[in-house]
């Protein structure tokens, strides 16, 4: 006996119409319910694409940052360039920070300024320690370069992460033809940053000198000037002696511009120069970074460690400068009448 002879509702049964109509209110619910779910993460997948679309890393094109501002990406400009050169124009929303306000007098121009000095000028600019912060320089020459890797490098010192640098500043914005810039400042509301230092990417000179007392074979350091700095023939000004650190590696910042201007060449381009460092096999575990006053070796430091991920670069602020001024141990400082007549041959070149 089957189901339909019985009255029982067996495997081929109809189902009475109430239940028939159950069942197609269930499969309509759960048709919805599937289209609901897949249009919810379509939503996050779109979501996360346009994040990570919009996310900068830590060096922008022109083109890029301009797409960024077109697309509303919330960013905080920071202008690193003089009062008046700001007034003449700067990019939508951009801050004034003169460079000059992040570093030290100028006896001793690479002198980290204190915390508490930090965090009045962070707040001053309404910045926030999860702010994506974008700098912003002239942009004419690799010297100019390091005035944002500087001021990149203190920010990330002080606790902040989300850094960019605009590769070649305001003359690579002017160079691709981009406009929209402005001319009066925005109104600031300040924040209340908090500071929280970040000791792995400082060198200070007690540490330097232990590395000079006591060299390791896994440790460089790395001389960003030019030469004629690192074989003592010249100093900066407010140095008291020309020379280097014992062990130093001369390694040139301008190595990294080899078209010439202040924009930084693609990514395989910097790994290519970088092989002029200590082989693969001979890597350091750790890389310090000085100059005469923190300023070019930012540059070292900011390509090694932000673009080329080397483990452990640290910068050494004071440099030169502060290590002379406390009569630290040095190599290459030629005799007193040698420096003389170097003297004697910067100040008749200077005029």
């Amino acid at each position: 006996m089957n189901g339909r002879n019985s009255g029982q509702p067996g495997f081929n049964a109809v189902p009475p119409a109430d239940a028939h109509s159950r069942w197609r209110r269930w499969r309509r619910a759960v048709a919805a319910a599937v289209a609901i779910a897949a249009w919810a993460l379509g939503q996050a997948a779109g979501a996360a694409t346009q994040g990570a679309a919009i996310a900068p890393g830590p060096l922008l094109q022109a083109a890029q940052l301009q797409a960024l501002l077109r697309d509303g990406a919330s960013l905080r400009i920071v202008d690193l360039r003089d009062a008046d050169t700001y007034a003449g124009g700067h990019l939508p929303g951009a801050v004034n920070a003169p460079y000059a306000a992040w570093r030290g007098d100028s006896d001793n121009p690479g002198r980290l300024l204190g915390v508490a000095d930090f965090t009045r000028l962070v707040r001053s600019l309404g910045l926030h320690r999860d702010d994506r912060v974008v700098l912003v320089s002239q942009g004419g020459s690799p010297s100019d370069f390091g005035a944002p890797a500087r001021v990149y490098w203190t920010l990330q010192w002080l606790g902040m992460r989300h850094l960019s640098i605009l590769n070649g500043g305001m003359q690579a914005w002017r160079a691709a033809g981009l406009g929209g810039l402005q001319h009066a400042a925005p109104a600031i509301v300040p924040s209340h940053f908090q500071a929280h230092s970040d000791g792995a990417v400082l060198a200070t000179r007690a540490q330097v000198l232990r590395l000079v007392d006591q060299p390791q074979a896994s440790t460089v350091l790395l001389d960003a000037r030019p030469p004629a700095f690192w074989q003592g023939r010249v100093k900066a000004p407010a140095a008291l002696r020309p020379g280097t650190l014992a062990g130093a590696v001369d390694f040139n910042n301008l190595r990294w511009f080899p078209q010439g201007g202040g924009a930084l060449p693609d990514a395989s381009t910097l790994r290519s120069i970088a092989r002029g460092l200590p082989p693969a096999e001979q890597r350091a575990a750790q890389t310090v970074s000085f100059c005469n006053t923190g300023h070019w070796a930012a540059t070292n430091w900011f390509v090694l460690s932000q673009l080329l991920h080397r483990p452990d670069v640290r910068l050494y602020p004071g440099s030169m400068v502060d290590w002379s001024r406390h009569d630290e141990p040095m190599i290459h400082v030629p005799s007193r009448l040698d420096q003389l007549w170097a003297q004697l041959q910067q100040t008749w070149q200077a005029r």
